[in-house]
């Protein structure tokens, strides 16, 4: 039996005592990965089946747990968990770090736990705690999904036990592997003409071929080794949102390139779906092109934009992209939280004089060891600060177009051919963001 968990996550064992949970978890994880009550009863009062030391065993069970979270280490906690009140503070530990939550579930017949029990000599429990354990497993089973667990197994045999293979799968974001060189360009917003100028200046050889619809589409023939990397908002306010789409697309699918969300991408995608009453910002002018398309096409642009992560870690984790930036202690992780700090960056949640969100220099305060290459709010001239660069330089506003190569750190940039959108504010000088950030609340391993 498959059981895949993700890479990061704080895993829940859950059965009762004497359903092999120790056993099936030395088999598959790391020793320094389980956190066993046991264990910790033992190393607070000498004696792992001193159930008064209870409290206090889970007091540094929850400390350890919070440490290895915080340091981005999988984390399973290896304890009955059959109680809501056991389980809550778990999975709010998993949503303060933002790791995904995991339970193991052991619903074996009471006989197979009973035999267990007999078996652990000066570990016995009394039957009828386990059949109080057993009823506690029984009513908690259902009610996982909505406590907050994005993946859940149930081993009903001992079989199914034993033969139990553990898969860790890859985050969507984790892209450490990729080494690069890479080729980072900033937000498009259907600039078409401009991006095409863009690549042929960095080498991509940018050529027009026809798509599965037999429509006309751009395709690109990478540099040896180099990747591109969109940093998202390819679409509106520009004059050709579906040609960007068509050529990134197919970019994507090729291998040519990675891509992550950009907000007007994700508002696209609501809107796709129904979702969306406001269609400001350019986005009724770009669902009038999508809507002159094909429906396959409609339907692999919405299964694009549904896939794209929030942000990448690249590079050993040298390098992060994400459309508006992301925090030390949000890189590499998945919530709610992550996306919409890489979505839409960080703001004080007032409006200035021109309608838009005063933005916060979240940058300002960023002490990670990854560069972090990001766009969104546009800025005259590319700035380093604190290992952080915008390179939005407002193309559709009548900027340029600018790309950084990586690792060289140059930039490389188009101007616009005209201003397709005027700006609503003036540009930020190089650095986006008018306020301090404050406290890192989103770093608490710090």
């Amino acid at each position: 039996m498959r059981l895949a968990i993700p890479e990061l996550a704080l895993v829940l064992l859950v059965g009762p005592s004497g359903a092999g949970k120790s056993t099936f978890s030395r088999k598959h994880f790391r020793p320094t990965e389980i956190l066993s009550s046991d264990f910790f009863r033992a190393i607070v009062c000498d004696d792992e089946t001193n159930q008064s030391a209870g409290r206090d065993a889970f007091d540094v069970l929850h400390l350890v747990a919070s440490k290895r979270l915080g340091r981005g280490r999988l984390t399973v906690i290896d304890a009955t968990n059959v109680q809501t009140e056991a389980r809550r503070p778990l999975i709010a530990m998993a949503r303060r770090f933002h790791v995904q939550s995991a339970a193991i579930v052991f619903d074996l017949p009471e006989s197979d736990f009973l035999a267990h029990n007999r078996m652990r000599p000066g570990r016995q429990v009394e039957p009828h705690i386990i059949q109080h354990q057993m009823r506690q497993m029984q009513s908690a089973i259902n009610r996982l999904p909505e406590e907050g667990f994005s993946v859940i197994h149930t081993l009903r045999t001992v079989d199914e036990v034993n033969q139990a293979f553990l898969v860790r799968e890859r985050l969507p974001v984790n892209r450490r592997h990729d080494f690069g060189p890479f080729d980072i360009i900033g937000d498009i917003h259907g600039c078409l003409d401009e991006l095409r100028q863009l690549l042929e200046k960095l080498g991509y050889a940018p050529h027009e071929t026809t798509d599965d619809d037999g429509r006309p589409v751009w395709a690109v023939t990478p540099p040896t080794d180099r990747k591109l990397i969109f940093l998202g908002d390819l679409v509106d306010r520009g004059p050709d949102s579906v040609g960007v789409l068509r050529l990134v697309m197919r970019a994507v699918r090729e291998g040519a390139a990675l891509c992550v969300a950009g907000n007007h991408d994700h508002k696209l995608l609501r809107a796709l779906r129904g979702r969306v009453s406001n269609f400001s910002h350019g986005l009724a002018e770009t669902l009038e092109q999508v809507r002159g398309e094909p429906d396959g096409f409609i339907e692999r642009i919405d299964l694009f934009l549904a896939d794209l992560p929030s942000h990448l870690m690249l590079d050993r984790g040298r390098l992060v992209v994400a459309h508006a930036g992301l925090k030390q202690g949000l890189q590499g992780r998945v919530s709610d939280r992550v996306r919409d700090f890489a979505l839409y960056g960080e703001t004080t949640g007032d409006m200035d004089e021109s309608g838009l969100p005063v933005r916060i220099n979240w940058a300002a305060g960023y002490r990670g060891r990854a560069a972090v290459i990001y766009g969104h709010t546009p800025v005259v001239t590319p700035t380093w600060q604190n290992e952080t660069l915008c390179i939005d330089t407002g193309c559709v506003y009548g900027g340029s177009l600018t790309a950084l190569r990586y690792p060289e750190r140059e930039l490389v940039d188009v101007p616009a051919a005209k201003m397709y959108k005027p700006p609503k504010r003036a540009f930020a000088d190089g650095i986006p963001g008018v306020l301090p950030p404050p406290p890192d609340a989103d770093h608490p391993h710090d």
